[in-house]
């Protein structure tokens, strides 16, 4: 099987760091937050994407709804009269 040794590396660093921490994710969170609060980077985030739904519709995909949001077209549904 094919490694990627930088892969490996990323994968090495995350388990120590959670060894550090005895894998305590509350411990982990809080430590990159830390590191994130201190590191004068520019912080960019978006907000979740929403699932795209019309008022008063089901709640349920039909197939051709599944396919439109796969391929990131869901302001599209309003061409198939849904």
């Amino acid at each position: 099987m094919w490694k990627d040794e930088i892969i490996e590396e990323i994968y090495r660093i995350r388990e120590e760091h959670a060894k550090s921490f005895n894998y305590d994710l509350q411990a982990i969170c809080d430590d990159l937050r830390q590191k994130q609060a201190v590191s004068n980077r520019q912080i960019i985030s978006q907000p979740l994407k929403q699932p795209c739904r019309q008022h008063g519709k089901s709640l349920h995909p039909t197939p051709l709804k599944v396919i439109c949001w796969a391929l990131h077209s869901c302001a599209d549904e309003k061409h198939f009269g849904n």
